[in-house]
């Protein structure tokens, strides 16, 4: 209950004049309850009787006014009574002039002293901070000092954490601030509990920087705190982010001496683990140990998690061993987090192991367990374990995730199994979990598989869904109409998307600048780069690498020097891929200087050439008759430990084959075995080609033989260049037999073939057999070339069919094949000088 207060006219005086502040009565059964907590409100008291206040002196109670000095000393009268001291305060109040000033803080004085009264202390306490017109928290502390050094009380710390607790509890955190610091530059330091109290206030209310620089303040004046104190800066601080902090809290405290309780060391793991710092988690939890704590499940559960997400399994699983063994049970996350590790180490049974393991434990998964499982399965191409842990998962009640489906689609597509993909799409679309990401994964298959039409009838799907294409989904498009040339089409989707508000990104400008060159449009490519370089969007080096590589396939080598130099300068940083393309395009144009120079420049740049540098160049080299400088290439290559690849050795051994020197390409041909290297069909046409040209046939049927045995794949090129070393030596029927074996596995036969077993019959007068390979050709639609013409007409020559030899050359000038200088030697020597007649009618017939 309230009483009214009045107050004199004229003002007090200014260091003791305060605002008007009713006080509350509490009755003596009120003041005996324990102490709540200091930032609870206190209990409701009743109101004083009339018997009591008639209990007061009779000139008191008599007087018809008084100043404050007249309820000052009636309650220093009173100082050892607090019950009579508390109810003559609620009587005074009701007193015609009387001024709240100096009697209230005697009061505080009288009721601090005796511990019942603690608590009805507290109570006008926090009325007092309640009110908008008291006076500051400075004025309230010095009048507690002065009253108690006027009037000969102790000064008690309670009073004062009284009144911090007050300004706490009303909100008032500023006043609060305050409070702490007059407080603290007066020497009256709070105790734990109280500063405590004060910062979880202050982190609650989201004042954490004001929590962070009253804590400095606490460490710097060396006011006392403990490690709860330290704990809940650590929290505040990894609330907000900021690990570095916590883990300076944490080391001062350590290192200061306080007795660092087990949920400190618990939140400085968690730090470390938020740092990503396994090893510095593990060490704790190790000082943990040595203490003789046992760490919470939770903190065993993060320094867990966290050594996976660093691929350090070991250690997670000899920290799980560590949980079980301390009596905590295996939890989910725990296994969910292993089960992830053991896969991205590529132990996929061990993960379905844990996970088949858990479950016979009684521990059901849940969508995260299935969903990490799932994608281990996906990530290791076992697509059937990934459907069957699919469906049983829906089995169980758990719809799967987007992120589940999507990895499983991803992983059908991986292994070209269009089908299941599409079966789970079309589940996905239709309980509505498809979302833009799963129509993106199909329509990247599709335009990166050249199915594009299928990438459009599911574009329109996604449409009819109304789901709304993002860049993503434009990039694919785009990507699927460059690859088939249709850069008209891709151009237009370009404008589509500016009309659907739509940015274009740098993916996108890269896609169709590539496609421009592989379309042979070069100009056009260059201006579509500079069309979005000046739109403000800043290339890649991906982006940068594409107009370099598309200039040099373009024969434009030296070009794409130039603007790499100029690259650079907008940021470029080129790599070996970049380098090497250019070595590559120098090499084909056959300028071999520009490209050791280019080679030279990678070298200073800091650049190590890799296996595909020394390949180009030695291949160039080959290429160019250089072996001396290809065989300098490749020593190289050993001095700095660069393992070559089974191109270098092929380019290296066709070289030796070039020369007929045949003893070095087998040796070199033995040393890629020795070195772990698998020849490839590539590697052995070379060898049987090389054998074919010294007519060493035996030993390339060797080598055939040798290749089926391996099971290497023989190739057109490896029946080709055996059918023409046979003819070549007059093993006809061989010839026949390989011809019909290469028919037998599906090889078709090209125009080379076709060359190759003419040229071969006509040499041993089979013109008749020849003639017949001649149409077979034609019925298969395939184009003889001027040089089975040639062959065909100069065996006729030869063999006095002249008619037979001006019908195949009528039929090849109807043929649109122009003749060329061998035509018109084989038609104009030797027989037609000895013919005029047939001379004369050549010449009719080439006019």
């Amino acid at each position: 209950m309230k009483f009214p207060i009045r107050f004199p006219s004229s003002p007090a005086p200014s260091r003791l004049r305060f605002s008007a502040i009713p006080l509350k009565y509490l009755s003596s059964s009120s003041l005996t309850t324990p102490l709540p907590n200091l930032v609870e409100s206190s209990s409701t008291s009743e109101p004083l009787t009339t018997t009591q206040i008639q209990t007061f002196p009779k000139p008191i109670s008599q007087n018809a006014e008084f100043s404050h000095k007249n309820a000052v000393d009636a309650l220093l009268s009173y100082q050892n009574d607090p019950q009579t001291a508390l109810d003559y305060a609620n009587w005074a109040g009701k007193q015609r002039g009387f001024q709240v000033g100096e009697s209230f803080f005697v009061l505080l004085h009288i009721l601090v002293r005796f511990p019942n009264y603690h608590n009805a202390a507290r109570s006008l306490i926090n009325d007092y901070v309640c009110r908008d017109s008291a006076p500051s928290c400075v004025v309230a502390v010095d009048c507690l000092i002065d009253c108690a050094e006027r009037y000969g009380f102790w000064l008690k710390p309670r009073l004062f954490y009284y009144f911090l607790n007050g300004y706490v509890r009303a909100q008032r955190y500023k006043d609060a601030e305050d409070c702490f610091y007059a407080l603290v530059s007066r020497r009256i330091l709070p105790c734990q509990i109280i500063l405590n109290n004060f910062l979880k206030s202050l982190i609650r209310a989201n004042m954490i920087d004001n929590a962070r620089g009253l804590f400095k303040d606490v460490v710097t004046k060396d006011i006392s705190y403990d490690c709860d104190t330290v704990y809940m800066m650590m929290c505040a601080s990894l609330r907000d982010g900021r690990v570095e902090e916590a883990e300076k809290y944490f080391l001062e405290a350590k290192n200061s001496g306080i007795k660092i309780e087990p949920h400190v060391y618990s939140s400085a793991v968690r730090a470390a683990c938020m740092k990503l710092e396994s090893d510095v988690a593990v060490g704790l939890l190790s000082e943990m140990k040595d203490r003789g704590w046992v760490p919470p499940e939770g903190t065993f559960t993060l320094a867990i998690c966290t050594c996976v997400k660093q691929r350090n399994m070991a250690e997670a699983l000899r920290l799980k061993e560590e949980m079980i063994n301390s009596g905590h049970s295996l939890n989910l996350v725990v296994a969910t987090s292993l089960i992830k590790g053991y896969y991205q180490q590529g132990d996929l049974n061990s993960s379905l192991a844990l996970f088949d393991k858990i479950v016979e434990d009684g521990l059901a998964p849940n969508k995260v367990t299935y969903a990490v499982t799932v994608e281990g399965c996906c990530v290791h191409g076992n697509m059937e374990k990934a459907k069957e842990l699919y469906h049983r998962m829906k089995s169980a009640g758990i719809q799967p995730t987007v992120y589940t489906v999507n990895s499983i689609i991803r992983g059908f597509l991986r292994i070209q199994l269009l089908d299941e993909a599409m079966g789970i799409f079309d589940v996905a679309v239709k309980d509505g979990v498809a979302n833009v990401f799963t129509y993106n994964d199909m329509l990247s298959w599709f335009c990166g598989n050249g199915r594009l039409d299928d990438a459009y009838e599911m574009w329109n799907k996604m449409i009819d869904w109304g789901v709304e294409p993002t860049v993503v989904s434009y990039n694919n498009m785009i990507l699927g109409n460059c690859r088939k040339g249709n850069m008209d089409v891709a151009l237009n989707l370009l404008s589509e998307m500016a009309v659907k508000n739509l940015k274009p990104n740098v993916v996108t400008y890269s896609i169709l600048v590539d496609g421009h060159f592989r379309k042979g449009e070069t100009e056009r490519a260059i201006g579509l780069f500079s069309l979005m370089i000046n739109s403000g969007i800043v290339p890649t080096n991906v982006t940068f690498h594409t107009v370099i590589n598309g200039l040099c396939k373009a024969g434009q080598t030296a070009v794409a020097k130039e603007s790499m130099d100029k690259y650079v300068s907008m940021g470029f940083k080129p790599g070996c891929m970049t380098y090497n393309c250019l070595i590559n395009g120098f090499i084909k144009e056959g300028v071999i200087d520009s490209a050791l120079a280019v080679y030279d420049e990678m070298c200073r740049a800091g650049l190590v050439p890799n296996v595909v540098t020394y390949t180009t160049l030695i291949d160039g080299f080959c290429r160019g008759q250089t072996l001396d400088l290809a065989l300098n290439m490749w020593n190289e290559m050993r001095t700095k430990k660069v393992t070559m690849d089974v191109t270098a050795y092929n380019s290296l051994i066709d070289a030796f084959c070039k020369r007929n020197d045949m003893k070095c390409a087998y040796q070199l041909f033995d040393e890629l075995i020795e070195a772990g290297l698998s020849p490839t069909t590539a590697v052995y046409n070379t060898m049987i080609g090389g054998f074919r040209d010294l007519y060493d046939m035996d030993s390339a049927l060797n080598l055939y033989k040798r290749m089926r045995s391996e099971g290497t794949r023989c190739d057109l090129k490896t029946y080709t260049t055996l059918i023409d070393g046979l003819l070549k030596v007059g093993n006809i029927e061989l010839a026949t037999v390989f011809y019909q074996k290469m028919l037998a596995k599906n090889i078709m036969p090209d125009v080379i073939t076709y060359s190759v077993l003419i040229h071969g019959l006509c040499n041993k007068g089979q013109l008749e057999n020849a003639r017949k390979v001649l149409d077979e050709m034609l019925s298969k639609n395939i184009t003889p070339n001027a040089l089975i013409y040639n062959t065909l007409i100069g065996r006729n020559f030869k063999e006095g069919n002249f008619q037979e030899a001006f019908r195949l050359h009528d039929e090849m000038l109807d043929s649109g094949i122009a003749t060329d200088d061998t035509t018109f030697d084989i038609l104009l020597n030797d027989k037609l000088k000895k013919n005029p007649s047939h001379r004369e009618f050549f010449y009719g017939q080439a006019m």
